[in-house]
């Protein structure tokens, strides 16, 4: 299985805030953005792995500033690790203000999805070549984001998770 480099899953996603995706205070509405944000990293991860993908998880999402009706937003994605069949993604939410001729962020996060098999059942992925050093920055800290996702899951034990008693615990 040929590697790939995160610059070839990097995606931009843009859409113009609608009243229909507000809530009563003309601020786009959370769910709305969730579903946009899903869609956008799946074509990330979809673009590493070249198969259909499955959201496992999302992690904290919290909202620095909203996005207004009316105005632009611009989801950036891109795979910043690849494990057996799973990626991580990295999101980051923008909006756009064209008459006030401002820019800011909304939000970012994580998001990590399984690559499947034709029957659905999982399938393995490419590794991936971090080139920058924000893609290396990313890519090292994806094992600790994934462990710590693993234990809040229920699926590892705190024991195991190496890479995070790294970061608290002096040999």
């Amino acid at each position: 299985m040929e590697s790939r480099y995160a610059k070839e899953t990097a995606n931009i996603m843009t859409e113009l805030v609608l009243p229909n995706d507000t809530n009563t205070l003309g601020n786009l509405m959370g769910g709305r953005l969730m579903h946009w944000m899903d869609i956008a990293a799946a074509i990330s991860a979809m673009r590493h792995c070249n198969k259909p993908v499955v959201t496992a998880s999302v992690d904290n999402v919290s909202f620095a500033r909203p996005v207004k009706l009316g105005n632009i937003l611009s989801i950036e994605t891109k795979v910043t690790r690849s494990f057996n069949s799973s990626m991580e993604v990295y999101l980051k939410v923008s909006g756009e203000d064209l008459q006030a001729k401002t820019k800011y962020v909304s939000n970012e996060a994580y998001l990590t999805f399984v690559a499947l098999n034709p029957d659905g059942t999982p399938t393995k992925v490419p590794e991936l070549i971090p080139e920058t050093d924000e893609e290396k920055e990313r890519y090292n800290g994806a094992l600790r984001r994934r462990q710590l996702r693993l234990i809040l899951g229920g699926k590892m034990k705190v024991d195991e998770a190496i890479e995070l008693k790294a970061l608290f615990l002096k040999n």
